[in-house]
């Protein structure tokens, strides 16, 4: 009897920690819902609750679509361009590193790792946008995707290598054999043995760039270049708030990613327990 009380006890406070989370996850979002059918005044007044169907503000979607429907296709553009040229650098590099024996290979190795010690992007603005500027590529929205190439290449390689390492070696000796030479093998054996990792790799790179908000509000000028997060920026605090095609604009912003997310969730859980389950 009285393990059966812990055990009840146990779950309950395992119930309890799960609910917690999910609502400190979820309150944040269904506010954004909720505000996003207000008026400034419907807002004040009730910012908890919705109001009767007949008082929600559809027009305030409508007016958040034209004034950040560029900025979305700016920030994919940016995200999925960067994110695929840093999957084909990572693909090589851990390839090349995973798979031959040369001299110098665990000094290559390392010296990549030691750039994750590298002072980031805060630290090394004045010199990153002096750099920019002499390359010339000041207010050009392909120095962000240059700067979202190079963001994620440690940390993939770092990942990817590992498990590279731990494909039987007899796979590229049998498409060596049969004349497949190293894209072929990138193509046809790591590829698709390695999916789960590569889409934690991707989404990792493509998150960090759709959020990055610093570097696009200091390199760009021009309001048709800017990004989803620099858009925003920009709308929060140009003019009077007006809270409801804010927050309409912000569920908007949310919705390629929430599909990402939905379309990918069951090769990034395997990604993520990928070394797990070979271990």
């Amino acid at each position: 009897m009285k393990q059966k009380h812990q055990s009840f006890f146990g779950e309950a406070i395992k119930h309890a920690i799960i609910l917690g989370v999910l609502l400190f996850a979820f309150l944040p979002l269904y506010v954004m819902i909720v505000v996003s059918f207000k008026t400034n005044e419907q807002y004040l007044s009730n910012p908890w609750f919705f109001d009767n169907i007949s008082d929600w503000r559809w027009e305030n979607w409508s007016e958040a679509w034209g004034l950040v429907g560029d900025f979305i296709f700016n920030s994919i553009f940016v995200s999925t361009a960067g994110t695929l040229i840093t999957l084909c650098i990572v693909l090589m590099t851990s390839y090349a590193i995973a798979r031959y024996r040369f001299p110098g290979r665990d000094l290559v190795f390392y010296a990549i790792m030691a750039t994750m010690f590298l002072p980031g992007t805060v630290a090394s603005l004045v010199t990153l946008v002096s750099l920019l500027m002499q390359l010339g590529l000041m207010n050009s929205i392909f120095a962000l995707v240059l700067m979202a190439a190079v963001a994620g290449q440690v940390a993939g390689v770092f990942i990817l290598r590992n498990f590279i390492e731990d494909i039987p070696k007899e796979l590229f000796e049998s498409a060596q054999m049969d004349g497949a030479g190293h894209i072929h093998q990138i193509r046809h054996i790591i590829v698709p043995l390695s999916g789960g990792v590569i889409s934690v790799i991707c989404i990792m790179d493509f998150l960090a760039s759709w959020n990055n908000v610093i570097l696009p509000l200091l390199l760009l000028r021009d309001p048709q270049l800017f990004t989803i997060p620099v858009g925003l920026f920009r709308l929060d605090g140009e003019y009077v708030k007006q809270y409801g095609p804010l927050m309409a604009g912000f569920a908007i912003s949310s919705i390629p990613l929430l599909l990402m997310f939905l379309f990918s969730m069951k090769l990034f859980v395997r990604g993520l327990s990928a070394g797990a389950i070979k271990g």
